[in-house]
């Protein structure tokens, strides 16, 4: 027997109507083991098989008086079957199927992210190699530093994107796990051999050891993944709405056709999604938090982690989806404003290219201490009187008695910043 489900939406795989789904896939994997070891007749297992159904509606239903769901579960499966319903949950817990079957639902939701990771990793690779030489002023505390290229910003978020897929590929494997151990994890009442049947049919690992229920480091370890990639999402957005700042104006979210800014201001145009990401990603890191909250439990278990599972596991992967199709649909839409990257290069009039100066002193022999002085000189001048760097450079005398004419046009040239480009581009894999 296959279980029979299928989740391509998010949204799907937190339902009543999967979940009970795949209760019941254990339930009749674990008689099906039990078959398979003698110690259910086939006969039974072929009815219960045939028989067994759930309404979910029936099931809440139940659950009003009795206060438990999978008792709810059993109870309204047991109707449809009869008398052969005394060979499901054969000794089993609760738990045995509650965590075996979150695993195969963090699974299914891992699937969906991991396709999602890999769209945005193939949209940043494309707009890094649009945007490969694009020259653009490189920032450092905020403040004008060297130029770099609007390509290599895009090639460090894709190298981002790459480790957490590697992270996310390593969370989904830690919760690929399963558990049919019975009430304490000792296997009294059931045999190891109807754990790995169950597990491998839903493809799972079974678990070398557990108590009830599986330890909760590994849920823990998945929402810190879901938390980096809501954090890194968080950090290219946060650099994508600096860069729309009205002074920058670098790049910008597209803005449709219809949108509008702002109630009172009929010309703003504002990194909304950019924010909402932003806001998004501290949702997710305050459930990780309570994720790692979840694993002391008191003995065997309790049920205190729970209640918080069934928050910020549906919450977290729902909102994460959300957030890489978000951001990915951003990507491939973004502004980019040429003129602006251009006019920001040279509005410093030349000060990126101090270091470059500098060491061109040095290596004409000029003390590092003394280089320094003379440049930092030239730059404040520049700064503090609004002058053009590389024209005070070329009238500084100190400067002209070690440097010609034509050494200076070979310094102030911003393509040496590009020159090691696709070495870093090779490296990065792009």
């Amino acid at each position: 027997m296959i279980p029979r489900y299928s989740r391509k939406i998010m949204s799907d795989i937190w339902t009543d109507e999967n979940r009970f789904r795949i209760w019941l896939d254990i339930e009749l994997l674990a008689t099906e083991a039990q078959v398979k070891l003698g110690n259910v007749p086939r006969r039974a297992f072929e009815n219960i098989r045939r028989k067994a159904g759930f309404s979910t509606s029936r099931i809440l239903k139940i659950e009003e008086k009795v206060k438990h769901d999978v008792i709810a579960f059993l109870t309204n499966v047991n109707e449809s079957i009869g008398i052969d319903s005394r060979f499901l949950h054969m000794g089993m817990t609760s738990s045995d199927v509650i965590d075996t079957a979150l695993s195969v639902q963090m699974k299914q939701a891992g699937e969906i992210i991991l396709k999602d990771l890999n769209e945005l990793a193939k949209e940043l690779r494309s707009k890094a190699r649009k945007y490969k030489f694009l020259s653009m002023i490189g920032r450092t505390h905020g403040v004008h530093a060297e130029p770099i290229t609007l390509g290599l910003k895009f090639a460090l978020w894709y190298d981002e994107i790459q480790r957490n897929i590697e992270r996310w590929k390593r969370a989904i494997d830690v919760v690929s796990v399963g558990q049919i151990s019975g009430a304490v994890g000792t296997y009294e009442h059931i045999s190891p051999k109807v754990e790995k049947f169950v597990c491998t049919k839903l493809g799972l690992r079974t678990t070398k050891i557990s108590t009830q229920i599986l330890q909760r480091d590994r849920h823990a370890e998945y929402m810190s993944a879901l938390a980096l990639i809501a954090s890194s999402i968080e950090k290219f957005a946060t650099e994508i709405r600096h860069l729309q700042k009205t002074e920058t104006l670098e790049l910008e979210e597209a803005f449709s056709k219809g949108q509008k800014g702002s109630s009172a201001m009929p010309h703003k145009k504002n990194p909304i999604t950019c924010e909402r990401l932003s806001g998004i990603a501290r949702i997710i890191r305050g459930n990780m938090v309570a994720s790692f909250e979840n694993i002391p439990l008191w003995h065997e278990r309790d049920i205190s982690h729970s209640s918080v599972e069934r928050v910020i596991l549906p919450d977290s992967t729902i909102l994460v989806d959300y957030t890489l199709n978000q951001f990915t649909n951003l990507i491939k839409h973004i502004v980019v404003n040429k003129d602006n990257i251009k006019r920001n290069l040279g509005l410093t009039t030349g000060l990126v290219f101090s270091q470059t100066l500098l060491l061109k002193l040095i290596e004409k022999k000029m003390r590092r201490e003394d280089a320094y002085r003379i440049v930092q000189n030239i730059a404040m001048k520049s700064w503090n009187e609004r002058k053009n760097f590389i024209q005070l450079v070329r009238t500084d005398k100190e400067v002209v008695r070690f440097l010609s004419g034509k050494e200076l046009d070979e310094l102030f040239d911003y393509g040496k910043s590009r020159k090691n480009v696709d070495f870093i581009f090779r490296r990065v894999g792009i």
